[in-house]
Parts: structure tokens; C-alpha cells; sequence
């Protein structure tokens, strides 16, 4: 990292508070309906196999991995989504998507239920469970949940890391990686007891939270019910991920798989994905580096896969016959990732834009 200079990232590239709000206000509706009638054009059934009386809980995602899942679930595979996530509605996409979905869905006398709202607050998960319970004999979850601090332990300090200055798309809000402005050195802070806290609370436990409940109202079905969570299986000697808390809520959520599934006899999956070009990554350090290179790597093989396939790959859990407790949608970008870190020590200010884009 010899000769970068330090570079201050910027939530969302820097993009002002009120011109964000401006933005979701003038173009967020017409951008979201664009967005989902190229990806509903694009979508095909698959192998979820889910019933009427079956229904998905969605936690968290509302402009990445959960949208597509939810996308997927209603418009490929014609099943139930209950969708839980926590947005501003004012500077977020999110709220628009939601619309977009949910107009689109009543046009074709599908089910999709949307609530903005705190997934590990008690109240919410006693009036989702009381609306799901009206509805439905059996719920499946999945917890895409993404809001933690990509901070570092205390033992390991403060550190600085490589990462990319990257222009945002003004109303998608995620790095549009056609508009790379430089690169260099940012800082990363050591998390607070609160920052950990939060994080366990938000990635590491809430999962637990619910199960618990929909088992406890009869909807979490005995060898039916699948439990699911987005994982990134990540480097133990990552600077970011791997030393702070977004590592530590990661392990925990993994052990919770073993206990519900030894408590309430669920079918619990830990569905590994790679690096995707997110609102969520693109605010860790070193996160849209990691992307940059990783993607550059698989497309070399002709191996990259946008949020959308692996959505549509992820389907195959909700199958009934599917008796797996991991889904690799990873595999290639382990390979990808490996290869990028070895290279990574070699970037330099005068070459980084070629090795990572030409």
C-alpha cells in the first residue's frame, strides 16, 4: 500500500442529505418501476415449491439481496411474501421499491405484505406474527438483515485499508462502478460496546428472535419450515470483517441455526454469497475494492452473477426435498477472492485502474 494517499470515505459518495431527498421525491418512483419491470422481464420459475398456505418472511434487503428474493418469490415462483425492513422513506429507494412491488403484485392477485419497520423490536414481530397467523399454516424466514458496524475489535485497533472512491448512483444509492474516481487509504475506527452490541442484536441474534415466536403462534412447521440467512463466508485475517463485529453477529447467527433447528425441528440453510455491488457493502472499508477486483476475476471465466441469479438460485431451499443445511453460491468467487488478495499487494498508484478495469 506503498504511495496511496488517505482518502475519506463518504456515505453514498458523498451525495448531500438534501439533494438525496430530492432525488427519491423527483425520480425514485419512476426509477423503481423501471427497475422492477427489467427484472420481472427477466425472471423465471424455479424450484422454491411453495404452497398457498405457505408463506417467505423477508427481514432486511429492501434494495438488494431481499428485494430480489422477494422479486423472485412473487413473480417467479407465484408465492407469498411478508417483507420486513427499516428505511427511511424520505432518503431511501426502499419505500419506492416497496410501492413498485407491491402495485405490480395486486395487479396479478399475488400476496405481498410490506411493513417499515424495526425487525428486532418485540411489538413488530407481535403484529407480523399476528397478520401472518390470519393468513397462514406455515412461514418460512429469511434474514437478510445488513446493518452493522464495520468496525474493528479493540485488541486489533484502528487501521487504515485500501479502498475505491466510487460516484453513487443518485437514486439506486449503490457505487456506479462506471465512475471510479480514485482510490486510497481509509480509516477504520475501533467499534464501541454499543456498535457491537447493536450489530449482535441486528445480524447475530434477531433470527433466534423470530423463530422463537413463530414457533411459539404454530407457524414454524416441523420439517418444513426452512430457516434461512444471507452469509458471507469471509477471510478470518480480513482488516474489516473479519476483526470486528460484523464477524463476531456472523458466528453467532450460524450457532442460532443449530439451536432452532434442534429446538423447533426447522430445515435451517446458511445460503454464502459473494461480494455484490450493494448499498450495504459499499459502506464497509475496503468493501467496493473487494467487489471491484472479485468481479474483474470472475468475469475473466465468464463466472460473474448479478444479485438477481443468485436470487434465483437461492430457490432451490424452499424445495421440500432440499436436505442441505448449506447452499455455496460462492464457490467461484472463493476461488476469485483467493486470487484477487495475492495480486492485491501489488496495486499501485499508477497502475490500480488498469489491473482493476481494463
Amino acid at each position: 500500500m506503498m504511495g496511496f494517499l488517505p482518502l475519506k470515505k463518504l456515505p453514498l459518495g458523498g451525495i448531500d442529505r438534501r439533494a438525496i431527498a430530492q432525488n427519491i421525491a423527483e425520480q425514485g418512483p419512476a426509477v423503481a418501476a423501471e427497475d422492477l419491470r427489467a427484472d420481472v422481464a427477466r425472471t423465471n420459475k424455479q424450484h422454491a415449491a411453495l404452497g398457498a398456505n405457505e408463506c417467505v418472511l423477508i427481514l432486511g434487503g429492501s434494495q438488494g439481496l431481499g428485494r430480489a428474493m422477494a422479486v423472485q418469490l412473487l413473480f417467479g415462483e407465484r408465492a407469498n411474501v411478508f417483507c420486513v425492513h427499516y428505511d427511511s422513506e424520505r432518503l431511501q429507494i426502499g419505500a419506492q421499491h416497496v410501492k413498485a412491488i407491491r402495485a405490480l403484485a395486486a395487479t396479478e392477485h399475488l400476496q405481498a405484505s410490506f411493513m417499515n419497520a424495526d425487525a428486532t423490536d418485540p411489538k413488530v414481530v407481535e403484529s407480523v406474527i399476528t397478520a401472518l397467523r390470519a393468513g397462514y399454516e406455515t412461514v418460512h424466514l429469511w434474514n437478510g438483515i445488513a446493518a452493522g458496524a464495520p468496525k474493528r475489535f479493540a485488541e486489533h485497533g484502528p487501521i487504515q485499508v485500501l479502498d475505491l472512491d466510487v460516484a453513487y448512483d443518485p437514486v439506486r444509492q449503490i457505487a456506479d462502478m462506471a465512475q471510479v474516481r480514485g482510490i486510497g487509504l481509509v480509516d477504520v475506527d475501533v467499534a464501541s460496546q454499543q456498535d457491537i452490541d447493536k450489530t449482535h442484536r441486528l445480524m447475530g441474534t434477531s433470527t433466534e428472535l423470530w423463530t422463537d415466536a413463530l414457533a411459539a403462534a404454530g407457524l414454524l412447521t416441523r420439517g418444513r419450515s426452512v430457516v434461512a440467512f444471507a452469509d458471507y463466508d469471509f477471510e478470518p485475517d480480513n482488516p474489516v470483517y473479519g476483526m470486528g463485529p460484523l464477524a463476531s453477529a456472523k458466528k453467532l447467527q450460524r450457532k442460532s441455526m443449530i439451536a432452532i433447528r434442534e429446538k423447533h425441528g426447522a430445515r435451517t440453510v446458511r445460503v454464502c454469497y459473494p461480494a455484490m455491488n450493494t448499498t450495504a457493502i459499499g459502506a464497509i472499508p475496503g468493501g467496493l475494492l473487494t467487489f471491484a477486483g472479485t468481479w474483474k476475476k470472475l468475469a475473466e471465466h465468464k463466472e460473474q452473477a448479478d444479485i438477481h441469479t443468485l436470487a434465483a438460485r437461492s430457490m432451490v431451499m424452499w424445495h421440500p426435498q432440499f436436505s442441505m443445511s448449506e447452499l455455496r453460491l460462492d464457490t467461484a468467487y472463493q476461488l476469485a477472492l483467493a486470487a484477487f488478495s495475492r495480486e492485491a499487494a501489488a496495486l499501485t498508484p499508477d497502475n490500480w485502474r488498469e489491473r482493476l478495469f481494463a
